[in-house]
């Protein structure tokens, strides 16, 4: 007899990934892959979204006619900042442009002077200023820089609902794309912001559907419930809301590094903006308010040219566990040696200086300094909130270095950390699920570990 899953695809920048999980939520498949970027018209690297859509539909051919699995529903879970163009053909308009390409500073100051001042639109859509990362704003962008091709357009789709496209030919807009710093929603009218109906944008955004919709369908000849898609970020929050009633942070990581406060029940204020606090989406469509870091980006950068610095291979950071001795010798006559490559920090040098003649030393220097960032952007996410609890998830879930320091930094929060893989996927296939949660959920299905602060000497 087959196995009764739900199947997920979670779709990050760097790693594609498809999980089957069973009744319990317990993992029993899952695949990895990834793709070489393409260009757009201006050369800029970007997804290959043809690559990833023909992925998608056939490994989940494969998994159909696999004798193992009868899938009863599938669902998407993946990145945001990011539009899918099609005509009125359902064909693609444009490249999946990437969030980090530059725009036009002129363009995004002629938008702010329509519809500013600044901070007060940012504190209500809670998105601060940051081009290609809102992407209402690549709406705007392409409208006014690239009309002809605007005018092709028939429905922009959020990338987790053109997933959940790919399968049903259905265009649907859904709350945790819409909520996650895009510019386009108003957290105090509870609509789109009113730039929105007056550039007619809304006219290419199709209906706004609950997260928990899900499509039954006959796919291939089978009956599955296809769901409409979440933003990774809010996906990854849901099975810990469900779980926990205690007043949380959760630290999501992976390229960005999100820390998330879905406790915070108040709008974002103009000083909330300037220090780069924005809002996500719960489900319910209430706000998240969150502080962003480049973690990720910036970490992977970082220890490959200390990598290169020392002769070794790009992966040797993984062998390296927290040394307690070493912590206190470079703290002992600390200073600040590492330029960002993505990040602005006023504590950082005019060029990166490594001062020691090992890998191992200067690792765990680069992560003092990495983790100090992360505390700080937890510390803006949970604001006047009460917070006691820290959850990590992610990538940094189990490097040990960082967990070691962030647990000693924040030696007055009880830190657990959780399996890396699983955090946005698990949400996907909870938010098109009946099943209510306990609080033994996490402790049974996220290997939950709680960490004891090391001792100071």
């Amino acid at each position: 007899m087959k196995q009764k899953v739900t199947a997920v695809f979670d779709i990050g920048k760097t790693n594609k990934k498809f999980f089957l999980f069973d009744k319990d939520f317990k993992e029993v498949y899952r695949e990895y892959i990834k793709f070489d970027e393409i260009q757009d018209e201006d050369g800029y690297p970007t997804e290959d979204i043809v690559a990833l859509q023909k992925w998608l539909k056939e490994l989940f051919h494969r998994i159909l006619e696999a004798q193992e699995y009868d899938v009863k529903a599938i669902n998407f879970s993946t990145y945001g900042a990011s539009f899918v163009h099609l005509d009125e053909n359902g064909e693609l308009v444009t490249p999946l442009y990437n969030y980090t390409k530059p725009m036009d500073e002129a363009l995004i100051a002629s938008f702010y002077e329509k519809y500013g001042p600044e901070l007060e639109f940012s504190a209500k859509t809670g998105s601060t200023n940051s081009g290609m990362l809102n992407s209402g704003m690549q709406l705007y962008w392409l409208k006014h820089t690239k009309p002809e091709v605007f005018k092709k357009i028939k429905y922009s789709l959020h990338l987790p609902q053109y997933m959940s496209y790919i399968f049903t030919g259905i265009p649907l807009s859904e709350y945790t794309s819409i909520g996650c710093h895009t510019a386009l929603w108003d957290y105090e009218k509870k609509d789109y912001h009113s730039w929105v109906y007056e550039e007619e944008i809304h006219k290419i955004l199709p209906p706004i559907v609950s997260t928990e919709t899900s499509i039954n369908m006959n796919y291939n000849g089978k009956r599955i419930k296809i769901g409409v898609g979440i933003h990774d970020s809010s996906s990854a929050l849901l099975p810990y809301v469900r779980s926990s009633k205690e007043p949380f942070v959760l630290v999501s990581t992976g390229t960005w590094s999100v820390s998330l406060n879905p406790f915070s029940d108040k709008t974002l204020t103009v000083k909330d903006i300037q220090d780069d606090c924005i809002n996500y989406m719960r489900i319910n469509g209430k706000p998240v308010k969150s502080a962003r870091l480049l973690l990720g980006n910036e970490y992977t950068h970082q220890v490959h040219a200390l990598a290169d610095h020392f002769g070794l291979a790009h992966d040797y950071h993984k062998t390296v566990l927290f040394d307690s001795n070493l912590y206190h010798k470079i703290k002992k006559d600390f200073k600040y040696c590492f330029r960002w490559n993505a990040i602005e920090d006023a504590n950082m040098p005019a060029k990166t200086e490594i001062i020691y003649d090992n890998f191992k030393e200067a690792y765990h220097h680069l992560m003092i300094e990495l983790v100090l960032l992360q505390v700080q952007s937890i510390k803006r996410a949970a604001g006047n909130t009460k917070i006691k609890k820290l959850f990590v998830d992610g990538g940094f879930s189990d490097n040990d270095v960082f967990i070691k320091l962030l647990s000693h930094y924040l030696r007055d929060m009880v830190l657990r950390s959780t399996n890396s893989s699983l955090g946005s996927a698990l949400g996907a296939a909870i938010s098109i699920s009946d099943t209510k949660l306990n609080s033994k959920f996490l402790k049974e299905n996220y290997s939950l570990k709680k960490h004891v602060p090391f001792i100071i000497n």
